[in-house]
């Protein structure tokens, strides 16, 4: 049975080109595509040299109120001095536009690169920039954007894959077994919703670029409501005690420049690790139907694939079990 395009497969380059000239802003030459998967993003050069990029937001994830709400946070940061690449607004104002059914936006484009999680003089600039977002994201709050709520997250990852045709009755059986598990110790970790702050969401170093320890923040794509933490646990990725020590104290030593850390959320660190790696195998399922994925994550379709996952994630069960890493 024949199956529908995808919707990304018209988006040809001289869609990308048109959409962007139907802002006033010209390219001579061809967009360059960007490492991007949830959405389709370019690098494009314009007519004086200036660097932009343009993405284009996947038809019927988000509403156009999330997606203003992503425009409008990062409008605020940008005010209040914080390095952040904010949209572009025409003279109406409008950040969100529209070409051949597809939503856009266009973003100035930053240069640099993703900073060493190694070199303690980045990770205090990097804690220094999480504060100062922080900062401002504690002054209001997302009203269309998402709540992290780590129970209703897994179960909705969980149910995803054990859903799908992916997983033999062996893995299927492992999988639920592990997973069940994990629910039931991560309901332990629940964070009320009152405390949560608007955060980036998604704050790995593909999303930080600069240069000479300074640096800012890029795609919030995933923006929303969570606790401070979310946006912190990333950058701690030593293997060695006294290695996750430094990386924690300078980043911590940065972030309070800004704004106060409350040290009880260090207890979500695996909890949030955990759910990341639930989140990525469902994330992977739901899209397989983009083109782009199989091309991408062609092992996904590998028996091995489902049996390391099993075995990773009955590790971290084993993880949230003992005394937190960054403390042990």
């Amino acid at each position: 049975m024949e199956t529908s395009p995808h919707p990304f497969a018209s988006l040809s380059p001289a869609r990308v080109v048109a959409a962007v000239e139907s802002l006033g802003v010209w390219l001579p030459g061809e967009p360059f595509t960007l490492n991007s998967y949830e959405n389709r993003v370019y690098l494009v050069h314009d007519d004086e040299r200036r660097r932009w990029v343009v993405k284009f937001y996947r038809p019927e994830r988000w509403s156009d109120a999330r997606i203003q709400e992503e425009h409008d946070f990062l409008a605020e940061l940008d005010e209040a001095g914080v390095a952040v690449a904010a949209p572009w607004r025409n003279d109406e104002g409008v950040s969100l536009h529209r070409a051949e059914g597809f939503r856009f936006a266009l973003f100035p484009g930053l240069p640099g690169q993703a900073p060493e999680l190694e070199n303690p003089a980045h990770l205090f600039a990097l804690g220094e920039l999480i504060g100062a977002v922080h900062a401002v994201g504690e002054r209001g709050r997302f009203v269309h954007r998402g709540v992290m709520d780590l129970d209703e997250m897994v179960l909705e990852a969980r149910e995803r894959v054990l859903a799908s045709a992916w997983l033999g009755s062996r893995q299927r059986e492992a999988y639920a077994r592990v997973t069940a598990a994990l629910h039931e110790r991560l309901a332990d970790h629940a964070w009320p919703a009152e405390r949560a702050i608007r955060v980036h969401g998604d704050c790995h170093i593909g999303n930080i670029l600069g240069r000479d320890a300074h640096f800012a923040l890029v795609d919030f794509d995933d923006c929303l409501m969570a606790p401070a933490v979310q946006d912190l646990w990333m950058l701690i990725t030593a293997e060695h005690a006294e290695e996750r020590h430094m990386q924690l104290s300078e980043v911590m030593e940065g972030y309070e420049e800004h704004r106060e850390f409350d040290r009880r959320e260090l207890a979500l660190m695996e909890p949030l690790r955990t759910l990341r790696l639930l989140r990525h195998s469902a994330w992977l399922v739901a899209r397989w139907e983009d083109p782009a994925f199989p091309a991408a994550f062609p092992w996904l379709a590998d028996e091995g694939y489902w049996d390391g996952q099993i075995r990773s994630l009955e590790q971290q069960r084993q993880v949230l079990e003992r005394e937190p890493r960054w403390l042990a």
